[in-house]
């Protein structure tokens, strides 16, 4: 424990409280102080980015709603309708949606952050889901609209997506970087029947077949990942670079996060795991980064709806840590200190 931890652990046990007594919010607390390396923290102008991107992958079968879902839903985003808004709204948080790929072009004066890496993914199932190139526009974009909302005054990141058929990715993913067989790795998506199951999961068997054993995090990325997955990867470790606050979403956004913290390790100390989603394979993901989650909802929407809807845990902790009295100033006995019976 270093000089500076002690000093978040005494300040936490000092609070007029018994020991430990705020459970894992004492936790939050001291990861803010850490990540923010103050025993003051504070949380500004907290900004959520939703990355939207097709795949590839969605023609061969693997959802149960059709690719120009993608295209619908970011208009929502723009009209205000989708949950993401509603959350944002309640919590005052900003709202930013990227095209990163999505197969359907935008007018240019919709009001969205227009930076697509190209119309969709390839499909996985034949060849590489991007190019080098691509994967580099992603990285560079990324790491741009990270440091312009640091520029804006922003320390608390979220990362939610949009795009059909990326929990084929993230499944996949999630096999080659946890080592998972690609059962534990596949769920229902937005919804699929046991036949819809069995022929994502073939689907997906066969992609591995194709592209072999892989270890290295761009390789995987380049070969089965998305343009929004990699966008939010690559966010992610350029919000920790920054000692920004990173809250991590569902089971997407997780396998960003898997992909960030491979390579980068040290990131894992910025990430907050806003819920564990209904997502089958979310749970284990968790477990290889050894997380716990805030919330369990039964959340499996994206959108970055499970960051939202932490955040106020995040006020909550920063608010205690702060503000709360400790047994000296509020002259409170701490057990410590308390007289004892003469025997």
């Amino acid at each position: 424990m270093t000089n500076f931890d002690a000093a978040i652990q005494a300040m936490l046990d000092n609070k007029t409280k018994p020991l430990g007594a705020l459970g894992q919010l004492e936790d939050l607390a001291a990861q803010i102080c850490r990540v923010q390396q103050s025993l003051s923290p504070e949380l500004k102008q907290p900004t959520i980015l939703v990355f939207a991107a097709d795949h590839g992958l969605s023609a061969e079968g693997v959802s149960a709603f059709p690719s120009e879902v993608t295209a619908q839903m970011v208009l929502n985003f723009v009209a205000g309708g989708a949950a993401i808004n509603v959350f944002c709204q309640q919590h005052n948080i900003a709202l930013q949606i990227i095209d990163a790929g999505v197969a359907q072009p935008f007018d240019a004066d919709l009001p969205i952050i227009h930076c697509k890496a190209g119309q969709g993914t390839q499909s996985a199932l034949r060849g590489a889901a991007m190019t080098t190139a691509q994967l580099t526009h992603c990285r560079t974009n990324a790491r741009a609209l990270v440091t312009q909302a640091k520029a804006n005054g922003s320390n608390v990141m979220g990362f939610g997506e949009m795009g059909i058929g990326n929990t084929s990715s993230a499944a996949l993913i999630m096999h080659y970087v946890t080592g998972r067989p690609l059962t534990e790795c596949v769920g229902r998506g937005t919804g699929l029947d046991d036949a819809g199951w069995h022929r994502k999961l073939d689907v997906l068997e066969r992609v591995v077949t194709q592209h072999g054993p892989m270890s290295d995090p761009e390789s995987v990325l380049q070969s089965v990942g998305g343009f929004e997955i990699a966008m939010i990867s690559y966010a992610m470790e350029a919000a920790y670079e920054q000692d920004m606050l990173v809250l991590v979403d569902g089971f997407i956004a997780t396998a960003a996060a898997l992909l960030c913290v491979k390579r980068q390790p040290a990131s894992r100390a910025a990430m907050v795991f806003c819920h564990q989603s209904d997502e089958s394979g979310h749970r284990h993901m968790l477990d290889y980064l050894d997380a716990r989650p805030l919330l369990q909802l039964h959340l499996r929407l994206g959108e970055g709806t499970g960051c939202a809807l932490a955040y106020p845990l995040l006020q909550a902790a920063v608010a205690f840590t702060r503000d709360m009295a400790s047994f000296a100033s509020a002259g409170v006995s701490n057990r410590d200190t308390s007289p004892t019976s003469e025997p």
